[in-house]
């Protein structure tokens, strides 16, 4: 029998040998994965393999319900075994901000340092074990590799789920902003070997934050060469935010300079802190106040894609917009 381990959160992403985290009012939508194309895991080392493992249930429904033991139907396992294993839901009682913990691992050390991994991230009080501990199978260093995947940057993640199925990630649910979508997935692949692949059906939530990247919708706002010069077609993209931003003013937004890596990393985080800047002065040169509009850069510091290509270091020069609070 392989290890099994699930984690419900109520409100944000809750954490699973297969090991899920899943949230109460969980979103849960195939569509949004990337299934045709799952990414791989950039190398870490070569060890690992596949195990058979129970696929869990969604922690709830799209219509927000919890799923019923026995409701779910067995899926295949990492190794194409179907498993009958029964899960164990997170109780009713939960309160907001807390995260259930559930499953078997294979010995006493793994469920120590889960339970540890789980409690720094999201305060010991948050922190509900229902974890067995029983004679289940793991690849190599699989203890180690879950570890790596209990990290701060899951908060960045509302009513989601999280499941390791073997050598297979599955992450889902409702992030802020594109930019958030696309580096929680990519912070995964870099933690792990080339034997896991990651599915990422991470959405951004219909708000603030959904509005500003639909009218961004993946463009580039662009800068004449090396420096915080607008080019005709940044500006172009600008008078359209500008028209959004009119309708949020009673929201702050921060505008986040990017570089790619290429040159000095001070004076790129420079250079993104120029074009940040030059971004609010033309809001605000177009009515947006400019207490509405904060400004940060952080070079190449935050990558979405990787600088080993041009067309990865394209994606990595971005300006990005956050809504506040």
């Amino acid at each position: 029998m392989a290890a099994v381990l699930e984690l419900h959160k109520r409100g944000a992403l809750a954490a699973a040998a297969a090991l899920m985290f899943g949230a109460f009012g969980a979103f849960c939508a195939p569509a949004f994965a990337d299934d045709a194309s799952p990414a791989r895991v950039t190398p870490v080392d070569t060890s690992g393999g596949q195990i058979r493992t129970t696929v869990l249930p969604d922690a709830a429904s799209s219509n927000g319900q919890v799923n019923q033991p026995g409701t779910a139907n067995a899926a295949p396992s990492a190794s194409g075994t179907r498993s009958t294993a029964s899960t164990t839901p997170a109780p009713a009682n939960t309160a907001p901000g807390q995260v259930v913990v559930g499953g078997k691992v294979p010995d006493e050390a793994t469920h120590a340092a889960v339970l540890q991994r789980l409690r720094d991230t999201y305060g010991a009080a948050n922190v509900v074990d229902q974890i067995e501990v029983g004679d289940v199978a793991t690849p190599p260093n699989w203890s180690t590799n879950v570890q790596k995947l209990i990290n701060p940057g899951l908060k960045q993640i509302r009513k989601g789920q999280l499941k390791i199925d073997g050598t297979q990630i599955d992450v889902r649910g409702e992030v802020g902003n594109e930019a958030q979508r696309q580096q929680i997935a990519s912070d995964m692949a870099n933690a792990l070997n080339p034997t896991y692949t990651i599915r990422n059906g991470l959405r951004v939530s219909a708000s603030e934050q959904g509005l500003l990247d639909q009218t961004l919708a993946n463009r580039t706002i662009e800068f004449e060469t090396g420096s915080a010069t607008l080019a005709p077609q940044g500006r172009a993209i600008l008078d359209q935010m500008a028209a959004v931003l009119v309708k949020m003013n009673t929201r702050t937004v921060e505008i986040i300079g990017h570089t790619d890596n290429s040159g000095n990393r001070a004076s790129n985080i420079a250079l993104s802190q120029a074009r940040a800047d030059a971004v609010k002065g033309y809001l605000v040169g177009k009515g947006i106040s400019p207490q509405q509009l904060t400004t940060d850069g952080v070079g190449p510091d935050q990558p979405v894609a990787s600088n080993d290509s041009a067309d990865g270091r394209a994606r990595n020069r971005r300006i990005e917009f956050r809504a506040g609070l």
